[in-house]
């Protein structure tokens, strides 16, 4: 009887494949698509201050230069070089992510110990764009070290310039802000009516209380906050990592265990090297890449006592980082391999992958996050180029239907 249960399952999911590929989401059917937006293309004070005068990560996509024969860069974008904080060229961004199936940007959002960081996207941006009604919005606590890597140099140090590591009264000053400026917009995103929160570094975060208990209590008191403000609940949502990525970034033992223990309602990710060694250098197959990660997805889903939203990534490129004057190899972020053969029609692939999979191992709101709208300088965008120009935003329209 083993061979007939075997072909069963896989004419299953072969069915649910085909379901999927071919029908268009339906009002009974909620996906719910986040997508992460990086924020540092806009004028900020500290990285004038720290830079020069108009200096914004424009200046490191501009300044690209091909590392190999046949190396996409410098990219460049289809509506020019953009100022986020413009609310008119913000609600360009919008009506396009909202015409093409996103329903919420979250930002990559920047708190240290003296106050906000790259915030004007957002505040002087999003929030004042007249059309920000068309989509909602939520917070990714970017809480990670912030180092001199704009550009970086390899084999020299990399310079610490803002600690993700904060103090306990940071993180009450910095709730109140939350919840009294983002949380009370009309356009802040929320699953189950429960204001959506994410962590970006979990170690950094248990560093900054000293144990899981004091954690645990922080996580608790900002939810009795946000009760206190009105709101039902929060969904609180770590990230969750299997390798590291940026300078300081260190692996959290049995993170499991601490998503449990902090009691977070959702894990996520924010991009797939995180859990996928890009093997091959210069370039790493895109469809490689996406294999591997789905199988750790599947494990996540399987392992976890919370729901598990999967992520797709559009792709990756952290050259633009390195300096363009020096020699390039593989010594380690943002000196690494590039993801290749990430075009529009595989990406559309993989949005389809993800939508299998969340049928599969998703009750409810179905919730999958992109990396990215604007990761320029790793490569991982959806934002328009003058070579794809709107092929990667189709590509969600196509797979999750009008919203």
């Amino acid at each position: 009887m083993k061979l007939p249960i075997i072909a069963i399952c896989i004419l299953s999911f072969f069915a649910l494949h085909l379901k999927a590929q071919n029908k268009p989401a339906s009002a009974t059917e909620k996906y719910e698509i986040g997508v992460y937006y990086f924020p540092n293309y806009h004028l900020d004070k500290r990285n004038e201050k720290h830079f020069t005068k108009g200096w914004s990560e424009w200046k490191l996509v501009k300044e690209a230069k091909p590392r190999f024969e046949g190396h996409q860069q410098p990219k460049v974008p289809l509506w020019g070089y953009t100022d986020e904080a413009d609310p008119k060229q913000m609600a360009q961004k919008i009506k396009a992510a909202s015409s093409n199936g996103i329903t919420a940007f979250i930002f990559d959002w920047y708190y240290y110990d003296d106050g906000p960081f790259l915030e004007r996207g957002l505040e002087e941006g999003f929030m004042k764009a007249s059309n920000n009604n068309l989509m909602k919005f939520s917070l990714m606590w970017a809480n990670h070290d912030w180092t001199d890597i704009h550009p970086y140099t390899a084999g020299t140090n990399q310079n610490l310039l803002y600690p993700g590591k904060t103090t306990p009264a940071t993180w009450d000053k910095m709730t109140d802000y939350i919840i009294a400026k983002y949380f009370k917009h009309p356009s802040y995103w929320k699953i189950d009516g429960c204001p959506y929160f994410s962590i970006y570094d979990l170690g950094k975060f248990l560093e900054s209380f000293g144990s899981t208990e004091l954690a645990a209590k922080a996580l608790s008191d900002f939810r009795t906050k946000a009760k206190t403000a009105g709101f039902k609940d929060l969904n609180i949502n770590a990230v969750v990592w299997g390798s590291t990525i940026l300078p300081g970034e260190k692996n959290v033992a049995d993170p499991n265990r601490i998503v449990k223990e902090l009691g977070f309602n959702s894990v996520t990710d924010y991009v797939w090297i995180h859990h996928v060694a890009l093997a091959q250098f210069p370039t790493t197959a895109y469809d490689s890449v996406k294999n591997e990660y789905f199988k750790y997805a599947l494990s996540a889903a399987t392992n976890l006592n919370v729901p598990y939203y999967p992520n797709v990534s559009m792709g990756w490129d952290s050259s633009p980082r390195t300096n363009p004057a020096k020699p390039w190899g593989n010594s380690g972020y943002p000196y690494t391999p590039v993801i290749t053969g990430n075009t529009p029609v595989a990406f559309e692939k993989a949005l389809t992958e993800a939508k299998v999979f969340m049928d599969t191992h998703l009750k409810g709101t179905k919730i999958l996050t992109i990396n990215s709208w604007n990761e320029w300088t790793e490569g991982s965008y959806l934002e328009p180029d003058t070579k794809n120009k709107m092929g990667y935003l189709k590509a969600i329209k196509a797979v999750f239907g009008h919203k």
